[in-house]
């Protein structure tokens, strides 16, 4: 005959506790890991992208995103200037660069390590507005309201004189053909989607002096809205660099991102990945960026990142 052990409510009780103990501890302990170490562990990120034009000799292309600064982040300011030691033939920042009124001067003298080197550039969505508290639930909700509410910040300043003082150039609704290493590039931008200041039509179509002997089409959006993406992979971009998502910033093992604060798929919130619309494809690389937001001071299992792209000719 086979027992049945039975336990008393208070034994239960017991077992139920020291299970909420132990998943409590738990979450310390992910919490302190996520606030005190990940957030600050940066990281660089090596990729080989074949995206020049059959013939063309390889290019390296430095690409950071959402540095969220402010200016007491000494860490994260002297590690960006390190990035000079990479010897990039391009550097492209796609946006989301500044948090706080006073971070200009800091997040200049930061970048100036790179100055030498060619650029581009774009604004995100928080370069316009100081940060504000938000509730979590924002991130999930379907009725989400992407102005900012935050006190303005003045990105048109700051984006002067960055471009004033390095040369490069601000890709903001605009559209050149530059000479990288000996490289036509053709590159293009637009204002941040998120906010609905693109102007994508205006950054489109066939150009006398972007057509022949272009050995890369390049574009620059911060937020990886599919309506950008659709439109510069259908107009030729091989690769489209973007930011915005934080690659999830909170991710969970096996499962991923479990938001990306944008219209694309959690598949594509960080890294490289495959792009196909209308018959056509392109690369695209999001980077998980440097940075969070002064209210979310977190990240797990989603280092902060800069990556390093070496373009080689497409098979």
């Amino acid at each position: 005959m086979t027992s049945v052990r039975r336990f008393s409510s208070g034994t239960l009780r017991r077992a139920a506790g020291r299970a909420a103990t132990g998943l409590g501890a738990a979450g310390v302990v992910s919490l302190a890991y996520a606030a005190g170490y990940e957030r600050t562990a940066y990281t660089l990120r090596r990729l080989v992208v074949p995206a020049l034009a059959e013939g063309a000799s390889s290019l390296r292309i430095l690409h950071i995103s959402d540095l969220h600064i402010t200016p007491n982040q000494r860490g994260k300011l002297a590690w960006i200037s390190d990035l000079a030691r990479l010897m990039p033939d391009l550097v492209a920042l796609t946006g989301d660069v500044l948090s706080h009124p006073d971070s200009d001067e800091p997040t200049l003298a930061a970048l100036s390590s790179m100055f030498g080197f060619p650029g581009v550039f774009v604004p995100g969505n928080n370069d316009y507005f100081v940060p504000t508290l938000k509730s979590p639930h924002h991130y999930f909700s379907s009725k989400d309201d992407a102005m900012p509410k935050g006190p303005p910040l003045n990105w048109a300043a700051f984006a002067k004189t960055l471009a004033a003082d390095s040369g490069w150039i601000d890709l903001t609704n605009y559209r050149t053909v530059m000479h990288v290493a000996g490289r036509r590039i053709d590159v293009r931008g637009v204002d941040d989607a998120r906010l609905g200041r693109d102007d994508v039509p205006s950054v489109l179509g066939p150009r006398d002096d972007a057509d022949a002997d272009v050995d890369l089409k390049l574009g620059l959006s911060h937020t990886p809205e599919p309506r950008v993406l659709d439109a510069y992979t259908a107009d030729g971009v091989a690769l489209t660099l973007s930011g915005h998502t934080h690659g999830g910033q909170i991710r969970v093992p096996f499962a991923g991102a479990l938001v990306t604060n944008c219209g694309i798929d959690r598949a594509r919130v960080r890294g490289l990945s495959r792009y196909e619309t209308g018959g056509r494809t392109s690369w695209l690389h999001v980077s998980a960026g440097l940075g969070t937001s002064p209210f979310a001071p977190i990240r797990f299992a989603c280092r902060p990142e800069a990556t390093l792209i070496s373009l080689t000719a497409a098979a």
